[in-house]
């Protein structure tokens, strides 16, 4: 029943697998079979527009609306990667992507691989992407159905490929194709699989973690109904040996879509157990959504996928309207797809020691143009906030399907197509210093190569591009993207820029980390708030680290002890605030500077009011959640409340998708012990699918303790829950319904007269 919504039936082994003859040898027997010859041209009909958010009723808030500095990245290599020089054109879009090695590049377009040293020098021409499967017999190697995508296994230092298969098919069944190389040269051998699939598993996105080996997938019927996401796990430590190899997969509800997994950058993996987060744009213009994927090869039932959670970032609406095409050209009036109903590939995450940061990107309307929506999010307890965010649209001209990452420094590039009505495609990047003002692209905007002509009769304009970081150094970004050298449409070509941005190089000799402990606080208005800042040396000498402070809330101020300290030294941070200071929670930003390095980390402080604490509208009778912060689908319902008029409603009479929930932080005031309310919960479904729960945190011992249990049955009636809680400490309390979008089974739960006694 219900559980067909979460969990995939294209759970299960591959269905074929073996070791191939290198590729070289492949790829070397290919070109003998091949005969040169007109092929048919064609458009690739995909891909359908996926649910997206509705528009912003208010502009960006968060637009840079004005280039960089002077200060530009640094050009390196700036070659011709796939294109109609050298390999016979066949379709667009072309899906340029690359990957890069510790002395390799693998490019990928639609149908086409190839392998380039790193000054641009061709090691194995282009050819069709199915030579990887040449001899493994099924549609892997008979079909060379394209959406191809290639990463580099930074911890295992091998080549990842994957390319789905029959999918022209009117019934199916589809498959994705894997090839994961046994050595670090990208034309050896490689350990090949086929997973199945019984729907058209589209836009397949491919992400590096240690537990697994992630793809994305936006399923389709054979007609071209959109069906759900999807991602799948498959056993990364078995296709690296070549052995037997099984995937588990999990589907999302019909609301989203094009959703993107964390994929690993750098040689530092993520904390051991840590999972799998994917990320998609969410169902408001204010919201991303997040899921969290869980595998257990061991025991498959204990694998979990949940989600989907909200983060909130600023407003935005997905560019060009309701068709996503309007990005004009020169010359013609054909406009280009800005393809904004997702994210755009990578989300591409760094662990840095002191913090784990992920960065994406997405199209944007940005004032009559078009911009690159970016963010930073970082991670705690594997939950990502907003760490920061911008809309790169510095001028007039259209930018869209960018690709994003992070050196080892934390410096940010961002690569992008340009274009408008008075210059054609063009390729371009910008980034930022770890230690620049947040929310902005302080770099120059530099051009890899100015289009010398226009797409001139099909929108689609690649799927996605690709920014990769090199391995050998850890600093060298390596740019992807597609231009037209004239007017046409199957003469497209490719092109792979790399370039630094400045420090990066420096931070090896010497580096220091900084981090806090406790890592949050509360305060009542008017009072302070302290915290050890710990500095350590992580290569090379100790160095004098400046410590600033910034995200402070109005009214408040931090001062350090010392307020500059040699690595490996620590300091008293400060955070006072005044009787004026706003309650809420805040995020402050911590800010070591030294001369070789900067690096950040966050205090989370609680501010309460004056009044003494308490709870706020705790019987909902102002009508309204006004003191509460919610989330999911959530309402003031003026029906069958315990007492008075009022009661709060988590989910709804109609099926939601995941958790709905209102919450409240509070200061137990003098002479109270008891935190008590009353529930009712209407659950018609079984408590694996759908349920009630509460929890209460202790936000000045950082202990959370579950109040309700998780609940489900048809008609609880009103039951109260009581808690102890300490006088002067700091709560939050958090009041959910989890309903799993399940038609003919809503779930929700009601709550009334919150109060402390």
């Amino acid at each position: 029943m219900t559980a067909a919504a979460h969990h995939s039936a294209d759970s299960g082994p591959a269905v074929r697998h073996d070791t191939s003859r290198p590729l070289r040898d492949l790829a070397k027997a290919a070109a003998h079979r091949h005969r040169s010859g007109k092929h048919r041209q064609e458009d690739d009909p995909g891909e359908e527009r996926l649910p997206h958010p509705p528009a912003s009723h208010i502009p960006d808030p968060v637009v840079q609306s004005s280039p960089g500095g002077p200060s530009a990245p640094s050009t390196g290599s700036n070659f011709e990667g796939i294109g109609a020089s050298n390999y016979s054109i066949t379709g667009v879009p072309p899906d340029p992507n690359a990957a890069v090695g510790s002395s390799q590049i693998v490019e990928t377009v639609n149908t086409a691989y190839a392998v380039y040293s790193k000054t641009g020098t061709t090691v194995l021409a282009p050819t069709n992407t199915s030579t990887l499967w040449s001899g493994f017999g099924g549609s892997c190697q008979s079909t060379n159905d394209g959406d191809a995508v290639v990463r580099w296994d930074t911890l295992a230092s091998r080549w990842v490929v994957t390319q789905f298969a029959n999918v022209s098919s009117s019934s199916g069944p589809y498959y994705e194709c894997m090839a994961v190389s046994t050595s670090a040269d990208a034309t050896g051998s490689y350990n090949r699989y086929a997973y199945q699939f019984s729907s058209f598993p589209d836009y397949p996105k491919l992400s590096v973690w240690p537990d697994a080996y992630y793809i994305t997938y936006n399923m389709f019927t054979p007609s071209g109904t959109f069906l759900n996401a999807e991602v799948c796990a498959m056993n990364r430590a078995n296709m690296l040996t070549g052995a037997a190899a099984t995937q588990q997969c999990f589907t999302t509800s019909s609301a989203y879509g094009g959703l993107l997994g964390s994929d690993l950058d750098g040689s530092t993996a993520p904390p051991s157990g840590e999972p799998e987060l994917l990320v998609g744009l969410g169902t408001t213009s204010t919201t991303l959504a997040y899921w969290k994927f869980h595998v257990d090869w061991s025991t498959p039932a204990n694998s979990t996928f949940t989600g989907p959670s909200t983060l909130t970032v600023a407003s935005y609406t997905t560019a060009c309207g309701s068709s996503g095409t309007c990005v004009p050209q020169s010359g013609t009036s054909q406009q280009l797809d800005s393809l904004s109903d997702r994210l755009m590939y990578r989300l591409a995450y760094r662990n840095f020691g002191d913090h784990e940061s992920l960065v994406v990107n997405h199209a944007v309307t940005a004032g009559s143009s078009v911009g690159v929506r970016w963010y930073e999010l970082r991670l705690s307890g594997g939950t990502p906030t907003v760490y920061q965010q911008g809309t790169y649209a510095p001028d007039s001209t259209y930018r869209w399907m960018g690709s994003i990452a992070e050196d080892k420094a934390g410096n940010i590039a961002l690569g992008y197509s340009q274009s408008s009505s008075s210059v054609h495609p063009s390729i371009r990047y910008t980034g930022r210093l770890a230690g620049d003002s947040l929310g902005t692209m302080t770099q120059g905007e530099v051009t890899a190569i100015t289009g010398g002509g226009s797409q001139t009769t099909y929108s689609r304009w690649g799927d996605y591009t690709s920014m990769a970081v090199d391995p050998a150094d850890d600093c060298t970004f390596w740019y992807t993207n597609e231009y037209e050298p004239a007017n046409g449409n199957f003469n497209w070509h490719t092109r792979i820029a790399a370039f630094t941005l400045p420090n990066c190089g420096s931070t090896a000799a010497n580096d220091f980390s900084v981090s806090v402990s406790p890592a949050s606080g509360s305060v009542t208005a008017g009072s302070f708030s302290s915290t050890t800042v710990s500095t350590a040396v992580t290569a090379g000498s100790a160095q004098s680290v400046n410590l600033t402070a910034s995200g402070l809330p109005t009214g408040a101020t931090a001062t350090f002890n010392p307020t500059s300290v040699t690595a490996g030294s620590s300091s008293t941070l400060t955070v006072a605030t005044s009787s004026s200071t706003p309650a809420g929670t805040y995020s402050i930003t911590i800010t070591g500077t030294g001369a070789s390095a900067t690096h950040t980390t966050t205090y989370s402080l609680t501010v309460n009011s004056t009044s003494g604490g308490g709870i706020t509208n705790g019987g909902f009778e102002t009508g309204s959640l006004s003191g509460w912060t919610s989330a999911g689908t959530t309402s003031a319902v003026s029906t069958g409340a315990h007492t008075g008029t009022y009661a709060a409603r988590d989910g709804s009479t109609s099926p939601t998708n995941g958790n709905s929930s209102v919450a409240q932080t509070f200061t137990a005031p003098t002479g109270t012990s008891t935190l008590s309310f009353y529930y009712n919960v209407t659950c018609p479904d079984t408590i694996t699918y759908d349920w009630a729960t509460a929890t209460l945190k202790d936000n000045t011992t950082g202990t959370t303790s579950t109040v309700l249990a998780k609940a489900c049955v048809p008609s609880s009636g009103w039951l109260q829950k009581t808690a102890s809680v300490t006088a002067g400490h700091s709560y939050t309390l958090t009041m959910i319904s989890h309903d799993d979008n399940y038609t003919g089974d809503a779930t929700y739960a009601r709550y009334d007269d919150v109060t402390l006694s």
